[in-house]
């Protein structure tokens, strides 16, 4: 889908999962080099930045939620700025997207002419509202990471076991979504100052600072998940070594006193003190009562329960 939106000499092409007819128009009209023409039509796996005579072409990928997989995927926008003109195509429909072009249909209105000043500026605007909409994921993680936090000191670490294996998993796609962006941006904005004018440092200065509180807070989240994983499994091997602990003390207990029980039983087979005694069972009783008491007695000394 092609929507356009203009202001002044100012032209913003949003192109949305582009058909090869759209596509086409647009390289005859803005001149577009046909091997950036047919990177449009699909995704790509890697980012970057690359100079022609009369656009410049950004690829970036964004961290974006998907509530299905339950893990951030790679969003991609690709930019194709030129002196008057700025295209960005997306491949899924995202609501971020209808907010941006009311921004830039505000800004216009009102006459913020920093926010229309040429299309970079205006593609670091959308880069920036992007970060913005990255660190409101990033709020969401964190509620989850309290939540896992409160019922791992509930008692609930097998239950958070998943949970704490679907965050790791999810912070792990988003840090891996904008790993190279701190170089292809750093390449964008020296290739963005040759391009449009020196004033255009600053604008790239901006996104540069907010990627970096994007991965600030991104490196906070991982290390507190990975110590929030450290602490699940710590309590739960503790849990194991007690009920294994308890298991072989009863087992301990319980295995003499059986062959004990044995050993009296064969009374048909073998002469056997105490039975055929008067009050023979209570004797035999109160000898298995006395030895696994004092068993307990003993391990309770040791500390061993």
């Amino acid at each position: 889908m092609l929507s356009t939106y203009k202001h002044k000499n100012l032209t913003w092409v949003d192109l949305e999962d582009p058909t090869a007819d759209e596509v086409k128009s647009l390289m005859q009209k803005y001149y577009i080099h046909p091997a950036v023409a047919e990177e449009l039509l699909k995704p790509t796996i890697r980012p970057r930045v690359d100079a022609y005579k009369n656009f410049i072409y950004l690829i970036l990928h964004f961290p974006i939620f998907d509530n299905n997989k339950k893990t951030s995927i790679s969003y991609e926008v690709d930019f194709v700025m030129g002196k008057n003109f700025l295209i960005a195509a997306h491949y899924k429909e995202i609501s971020l997207f209808h907010e941006i072009t009311k921004l830039f249909e505000v800004g216009s209105i009102l006459g913020e002419e920093q926010l229309v000043k040429n299309s970079g500026v205006l593609s670091t605007f959308i880069i920036k509202q992007l970060y913005e909409f990255a660190l409101r994921q990033l709020d969401h993680i964190q509620l989850k990471i309290n939540d896992i936090e409160e019922n791992i000191f509930k008692g609930h670490e097998k239950e958070m076991v998943a949970y704490i294996s679907y965050l790791r998993r999810d912070t792990l796609d988003f840090q891996r979504a904008i790993h190279s962006h701190e170089s292809i941006l750093n390449s964008f904005k020296i290739i963005g100052e040759k391009f449009f004018n020196k004033d255009f440092v600053h604008y790239a200065n901006v996104i540069l600072g907010n990627l970096d509180r994007v991965k600030t807070l991104m490196e906070n989240c991982v290390a507190t998940i990975e110590s929030l994983h450290n602490t699940n499994d710590s309590l739960l091997t503790d849990k194991v070594n007690d009920i294994m602990r308890t298991l072989t003390i009863v087992s301990f207990i319980t295995f003499p006193l059986m062959l004990f029980a044995a050993l009296f039983g064969m009374s048909n087979l073998i002469s056997t003190p105490i039975v055929g005694m008067k009050g023979d069972f209570w004797i035999i009783t109160g000898i298995m009562f006395v030895s696994a008491s004092s068993l307990l007695f003993f391990f309770k000394r040791r500390k061993w329960i």
